[in-house]
């Protein structure tokens, strides 16, 4: 058997580039987001409203149940801010810091959840005037926002940046809905029950 000494010098085919993941990864969670954010728009202007969805017992009204609800999911999402935080190292924070985000969020979401269905079966979508557009769009956002975050959860290899600029928009969604509906109602008809 005969070597070729040109043989460590030959060029043998170099292997495929390792890529990163690909764009439908982060393309799929974007059409979910706006699959969500548009069906509950579509919904909520072809649905006629019914004016109520649901009171609970001590309230005096739709309003304020809904109110309450809003301000106890916005105090959780304030406590997910604050968790986010400390579990990126911007806050220093405990070791169940992460669990403490995970739960806030489950509690978040879960207290917006009847708000929402309140909005949409009891008013739908509306527009007739800023506020009440505003709110109606970023109802949408938000929930087609949400969506996206938990596929992206599920994700490996994210880059670094993605989940909290999307944590950071459910926020901000979250946010501005309730200044434009909780807050409104407060500033209007008082902090009542």
């Amino acid at each position: 058997m005969t070597v070729d000494p040109n043989a460590a010098t030959q060029s043998w085919p170099s292997p495929e580039p390792q890529r990163g993941p690909g764009a439908a990864r982060y393309l799929v969670p974007a059409l979910v987001a706006a699959a969500v954010a548009v069906a509950l728009g579509a919904y909520g202007k072809v649905h006629d409203p019914a004016g109520t969805a649901f009171n609970l017992a001590g309230f005096s009204s739709t309003g304020a149940v809904k109110s309450w609800l809003a301000t106890a999911a916005f105090f959780f999402a304030l406590v997910q801010l604050a968790s986010a935080l400390m579990v990126y190292g911007r806050l220093p924070g405990p070791s169940w810091s992460a669990t403490l985000h995970r739960w806030s969020g489950r509690a978040a979401f879960l207290l917006a959840v009847p708000v929402a269905v309140h909005c949409l079966y009891a008013l739908g979508f509306q527009s007739y005037e800023s506020r009440v557009l505003w709110h109606s769009l970023l109802g949408c956002f938000f929930f087609g926002v949400f969506s996206a975050k938990m596929l992206l959860l599920r994700s490996e290899r994210l880059p670094g940046w993605l989940l909290p600029i999307v944590g950071g928009l459910v926020f901000t969604a979250l946010t501005i809905l309730w200044l434009t509906s909780a807050l409104w109602f407060f500033r209007t008809f008082g902090v009542t029950t």
